[in-house]
């Protein structure tokens, strides 16, 4: 997961990566994954893993989204005296300190900045590895080692993945039943995640007692990213969370949404 300031600084990613088992255009909220059409084989497969209570298709998992980070782009949220323009430039003028504000921050600089993480970063790097590997392995098939189809399983859709990469799917009942399996593999290997990196904890610690506000942006749905959390013990470190509820267009859109509840 990494990090970044309310000023575009950053520092290197805090959380841990699972450990792998063999040794991340239209607007992005329309790209969803359809529900597999044989539900009864893949809900059967669910229960028997035990993995029963997590949605079998998150919003943003394995798809493409675009970065928007062009400046002056930005969101509408609606409030009750009307619509509110959310971009850079609002941004700015929210966050300029008042006089008594500024002596504060001269004297205590790290209180006058906030954190944001990413979760959907480096650290979910593993994860979908392990689950193309798995996913591979269950299929009878290989996964080339070659540079570019290692990024494209990383970064790209996995329609993509399935139909030009690997050459998996032939056709539209197959991609959507190897999508679902996909998927219910990465949330198991999500499932798993319970302990932070050494000297993760100490560090959050650190920075809450400064009085640091620390937000947490993700694709995940709410429920299995609090979850997450959760299970390492982090939760309380952190004063918003943006999931794929919160219906950002883009990654960007997350973060100034992310900035806005943390700071105001």
């Amino acid at each position: 997961m990494e990090s970044c300031s309310f000023r575009t600084a950053a520092s290197p990613s805090p959380f841990p990566s699972l450990p792998s088992s063999s040794r991340r255009a239209p607007p992005c909220s329309s790209l969803r994954f359809s529900r597999p059409r044989n539900g009864r084989m893949v809900g059967v497969r669910r229960r028997a893993s035990g993995f029963e209570a997590f949605p079998p298709l998150p919003g943003k998992v394995f798809v493409e989204e675009a970065i928007g980070a062009e400046y002056g782009e930005g969101f509408e949220t609606f409030r009750m005296d009307g619509p509110l323009k959310v971009d850079v430039d609002y941004l700015n003028e929210k966050l300029q300190e008042c006089f008594l504000q500024r002596i504060r921050h001269a004297m205590k600089p790290d209180e006058a900045c906030g954190l944001i993480f990413s979760w959907d970063n480096a650290d979910t790097d593993s994860l979908k590895l392990d689950a193309w590997r798995q996913l591979a392995l269950e299929e009878g098939k290989d996964i080339p080692n070659a540079g570019h189809v290692q990024k494209s399983i990383l970064h790209g859709a996995a329609d993509h993945v399935l139909r030009k990469v690997l050459y998996w799917a032939k056709d539209e009942s197959q991609m959507e039943r190897l999508k679902a399996r996909l998927i219910e593999l990465y949330y198991e290997n999500l499932f798993k995640l319970d302990t932070p990196v050494k000297g993760l904890r100490e560090w959050l610690d650190a920075v809450h007692t400064a009085g640091i506000p620390c937000a947490v942006a993700s694709s995940l749905d709410r429920r299995c990213m609090i979850e997450a959390l959760d299970r390492m013990s982090l939760s309380k470190y952190f004063k918003a969370i943006v999931t794929d509820e919160d219906d950002m267009e883009s990654i960007a859109h997350r973060f100034l949404s992310a900035a806005m509840k943390a700071c105001f």
